[in-house]
């Protein structure tokens, strides 16, 4: 048996795409309230996108991410699970060896570096997309109450106008936070889930069932972007960093400038967002790459002996 399997990568693909329609709403909020742009509370930030842009407003830029996230995905997925394969063939003789928590973890690390490459411009463009806001005169948002100009027509737009303007650096913003964030936050993701499908399936049962992966991928989705919150602000500000102004120099210059600014709570802005979303985004994302695989390894032809 291959250690190299493609159907990672498209039950991967189906994953995502299932990941991104349950969670982008809460996406957009998590976004608007990490921004810094005076929302205040979770409540008050849905209320006001509510308000101003309806409900249309808690799915702006999903189109683009839709797309991209579920190739992202593909990619996260598809590494994790071939340098799982990898690494077992490797150490036990068996792509199929049930792997230890340290093959787990170097095995998210690098799911984790190499998603990047793609996820940094993706969620670059998708954060653009939901920093704008239409012009109004109401409510008591400073971001808002000010008339804004739509920058961006659209996806293919977005990434013209910032190649244009800010060059190759600018399509990956922030990437050096995406890294700091990502490489612990697959650990936390990838190894709560395969403890948790573990513990939750009965004894007897070769496979988890439906239930086991969707409660499962769920706990691990709360776990990990809870987890990961703190430098998902960092990243957020520096992606966000262009709709308006640039004050932000990098990382450090972020995470100095908002501490200085808005105290240490500023790390933890969106955290109960970024759990609560974790958790349906990433049961759908996990129930639907099984499923997926589970079917494609169903209709897979085996060779004649």
């Amino acid at each position: 048996m291959s250690s190299f399997q493609l159907d990672d990568f498209v039950a991967g693909w189906v994953g995502g795409a299932a990941g991104v329609i349950v969670g982008h709403p809460l996406d957009t909020v998590k976004t608007r309230l990490q921004a810094g742009q005076g929302y205040g509370s979770t409540l008050n930030c849905i209320l006001t996108i509510y308000r101003n842009e309806h409900v249309a407003g808690f799915f702006k830029g999903m189109s683009f991410p839709l797309v991209s996230i579920a190739i992202y995905n593909s990619v996260v997925f598809g590494v994790f699970r071939n340098t799982l394969r990898v690494i077992s063939q490797h150490r036990y003789g068996s792509p199929k060896h049930s792997p230890a928590t340290s093959d787990l973890a170097v095995a998210s690390m690098v799911a984790g570096f190499v998603s990047v490459g793609i996820g940094g411009p993706v969620d670059l463009v998708k954060i653009r997309l939901q920093m704008q806001t239409p012009p109004t005169t109401t409510g008591n948002v400073p971001f808002i109450n000010k008339p804004v100009r739509l920058a961006y027509r659209g996806p293919v737009h977005c990434v013209s106008l910032i190649l244009r303007h800010e060059g190759i650096a600018g399509i990956y913003r922030g990437s050096g936070a995406m890294i700091l964030r990502d490489i612990p936050g697959y650990c936390l993701y990838f190894i709560p889930y395969a403890f948790l499908c573990k513990w939750i399936t009965p004894e007897g049962h070769s496979a988890p069932s439906a239930y086991s992966v969707w409660m499962a991928g769920g706990i691990a989705g709360a776990i990990s972007w809870g987890t990961a919150t703190p430098m998902d602000v960092v990243k957020s500000r520096l992606q966000a960093d262009g709709v308006c102004a640039n004050k932000y120099k990098g990382v450090l210059d972020c995470i100095h400038r908002s501490y200085k600014n808005e105290g240490l709570k500023v790390f933890f802005r969106g955290v109960t967002v970024n759990a609560i979303r974790g958790f349906p985004m990433s049961a759908a994302m996990f129930l639907s790459y099984e499923l997926s695989l589970k079917a494609l390894r169903r209709n897979q032809v085996e060779p004649h002996s």
